[in-house]
């Protein structure tokens, strides 16, 4: 399965390509998309977009993990980091990708095994499950990586939901239920 992982923002957008076969990662490519601040927010929405598509034509991923947003102070941050978020969400709908959400909580737990982990607790851990020489910088880079191996190791949960979900549905058919 190859994955795109985003951790979303209007100035920096991180983002990475990994490869999972069984359990293991090997990383395809990652980095930043950078937005200039003097640029009108459409302007860098549409820089974004067109960014991400290309990394999508060029990578042909299947899936996305893209990171919720967490703020608890400024509204007017989180708004724009939101509408970056619509951004990054729409290019992979609209390239085929299945997109997934994840909390830091979520990316923390995947990782590290603790919810609470500390910023430094999950860049070692994406160095030590890619087997890099050193964590990817930015920061919004190591935590595009982050969801995206997140995602991964949710990969087996989604497949015994879906499986579940179809027996289901299955169930429900052989009663006259639904059609």
């Amino acid at each position: 399965m190859r994955i795109l992982g985003i951790d979303p923002g209007y100035a920096i957008m991180g983002w990475c390509v990994l490869d999972m076969k069984g359990n293991m990662f090997k990383p395809v490519d990652y980095g930043s998309i950078t937005t200039d601040a003097g640029l009108e927010m459409p302007i860098r929405l549409q820089h974004l977009y067109s960014e991400l598509v290309f990394i999508i034509e060029k990578y042909k991923p299947e899936e996305a993990a893209v990171e919720e947003l967490f703020f608890t102070t400024n509204a007017k941050t989180a708004i724009k980091v939101g509408e970056a978020r619509g951004v990054a969400m729409l290019a992979c709908i609209n390239g085929g990708l299945e997109v997934s959400e994840y909390t830091p909580l979520q990316i923390k737990q995947a990782l590290v095994g603790y919810g609470r982990a500390d910023k430094k607790q999950v860049q070692a851990m994406v160095k030590a499950i890619l087997n890099l020489d050193e964590v990817p910088k930015p920061d919004d880079t190591a935590d595009a990586v982050a969801a995206a191996i997140c995602h991964g190791h949710s990969a087996g949960n989604r497949q015994i939901k879906n499986m579940r979900s179809e027996e289901h549905t299955s169930e429900l058919q052989s009663l006259g239920r639904i059609s």
